[in-house]
């Protein structure tokens, strides 16, 4: 899932106190001969608060094993976000399907400014200042997904001297 980004650090579920965040609870219906089929599918979003952040969606024919299953896929994808001062490192632009997500960093005391999808992924995440602005689609999946290309690409500023091979001060002082 995350092959097309650069610097992408995976983590490993083990020794993380991971907490969940619901975002969604699709009822689906298949049609068939014998009547309706009713399923359930969720997406969630898992993170312990700290920059680690990981989304999951899952199936079944019910909600609490629907749920379950999400919470065991996003376990699986877990990746390291960079935050500076439990806000972005700079302002970034994401996008899935016909789903667009702008961040953009915010000063201190400002909060989370973001809808439902986008807030629960930012919370997850353990930024706490931030602006957002969710436009295009509102489907919960491609929303979640779009917030996450939109952080996957964020790079910190020791990622950034260390691909130009210069040294944490002349990244800002040139």
């Amino acid at each position: 899932m995350y092959q097309k980004y650069k610097n992408v650090e995976r983590v490993k579920p083990s020794g993380l106190e991971l907490q969940d965040h619901l975002v969604g609870v699709q009822r689906v219906t298949k049609v068939t001969k014998g009547g309706r089929a009713f399923g359930f599918s969720a997406i969630v979003v898992v993170g312990d608060g700290n920059g680690v952040v990981g989304q999951g969606l899952g199936k079944s024919k019910d909600v609490a094993s629907a749920i379950a299953k999400a919470i065991e896929d996003a376990k699986k994808n877990l990746v390291r976000i960079p935050i500076f001062k439990k806000t972005l490192p700079h302002e970034q632009k994401g996008k899935y399907g016909g789903a667009r997500v702008f961040l953009k960093p915010a000063s201190h005391g400002t909060g989370v400014i973001a809808g439902g999808a986008v807030r629960a992924v930012l919370e997850s995440v353990g930024v706490h200042d931030v602006l957002s602005k969710s436009q295009g689609s509102s489907n919960p999946h491609n929303v979640v997904k779009a917030t996450f290309d939109a952080l996957l690409q964020l790079r910190s500023a020791g990622m950034i001297a260390k691909e130009r091979g210069i040294s944490l001060e002349k990244v800002f002082n040139g």
